[in-house]
């Protein structure tokens, strides 16, 4: 005989029946983003979950690049909402598109457990402020700082002041023409980051020099992308020797398929401060102590909260957070 089910058919499963480590897991699959602005004011079990420090250790706030989020929310706020949640245990943050060198002086300051940094399209963190941020990341093992407007200071920095650093991610657009070659980055990490196990330079200027730099300086590199990295041509000598010490290589011209990111090649073309600043001036809703604020056409009633067992309505609130 087949043993009954758990749940007679008709039956609804009671969300608030199920185990608090089950609840927090299915919480975790969200971003922190939509804990922040949805998924807390379901109840006071899931707030009380969403409160707890340990839902806070790995924090995502990417956004994709998406405007609309941008002018909904202060996204800066939001993130140091989420900081200080964390308790001082966080150790995995993604505040790609919108970080800034405030934020991330926020950040450092209040988690020195901090192991995964990524700042990607970050075009207002400065050399000085990754700089100055490193120097609270002793650390710190992984770090995306691709498509920002930064330079070998900052990559002497982040060597000298986080030692267990083992995988970097420093990509930019690719370009044929102009032939530009430059390889300050290439000995800037070579010369600092003796630890990297993972190294992935998409796009960059680097020459055959500074890749021999970097298989000198870094000798644990076990996976190293180059591709679209123009003034590197693995033939002879250099083609062997990345063949015989690198387990995982990516070619200048291997395919991009699998990559995460835009893969034209912007051929003539400079992609330049001025036309990254498009992407950083953007003007976020703040009003000091609030993050979220409803528009004028908005209806209230959508945000309708459920407490101590009873439903209330916060159409008499215009603006609203939970500490």
């Amino acid at each position: 005989m087949d043993p009954s089910p758990a749940h007679p058919p008709g039956d609804l499963l009671n969300w608030l029946e199920l185990p608090r480590d089950v609840t927090a897991s299915i919480l975790l699959k969200l971003g922190a983003i939509e804990i922040l602005t949805s998924a807390q004011k379901v109840c006071s079990l899931w707030r009380n979950i969403c409160k707890d420090p340990s839902m806070w250790r790995a924090v995502d706030m990417r956004n994709l690049g998406d405007f609309d989020i941008n002018i909904d929310y202060d996204l800066e706020k939001m993130c140091q909402h989420a900081v200080d949640r964390s308790g001082g245990e966080l150790v995995d943050i993604n505040i790609e598109h919108f970080g800034t060198d405030e934020l991330l002086k926020y950040i450092t300051e209040s988690s020195s457990k901090l192991r995964r940094l990524r700042l990607v399209s970050c075009y207002s963190i400065s050399d000085k402020g990754l700089s100055e941020a490193a120097g609270k990341l002793p650390l710190l093992e992984e770090l995306d700082i691709s498509y920002c407007s930064l330079s070998k200071e900052s990559l002497e920095a982040v060597g000298r002041c986080c030692p267990l650093l083992k995988s970097l991610k420093f990509n930019n657009h690719g370009y044929r023409r102009p032939r530009i070659e430059c390889d300050e980055d290439a000995l800037a990490i070579a010369e600092s980051m003796p630890e990297l196990r993972h190294l992935q330079l998409f796009g960059n200027k680097l020459t055959n020099d500074g890749l021999l730099a970097v298989l000198g300086g870094c000798p644990k590199i076990e996976s190293l992308d180059l591709r679209h990295c123009f003034n590197v041509t693995l033939t002879g000598d250099l083609g062997r020797r990345c063949a015989d010490s690198i387990k995982h290589l990516r070619s200048p011209c291997d395919s991009t398929s699998d990559y995460e990111f835009d893969t034209e090649i912007h051929d003539s073309v400079s992609f330049d401060e001025d036309s990254a600043s498009e992407f950083s001036d953007i003007d976020y809703f703040s009003d000091d102590d609030w993050y979220y604020e409803l528009s004028g056409d908005s209806d209230s009633s959508d945000f309708d909260m459920y407490e101590n067992g009873d439903f209330f309505d916060l159409s008499d609130h215009g603006e609203f957070i939970f500490d």
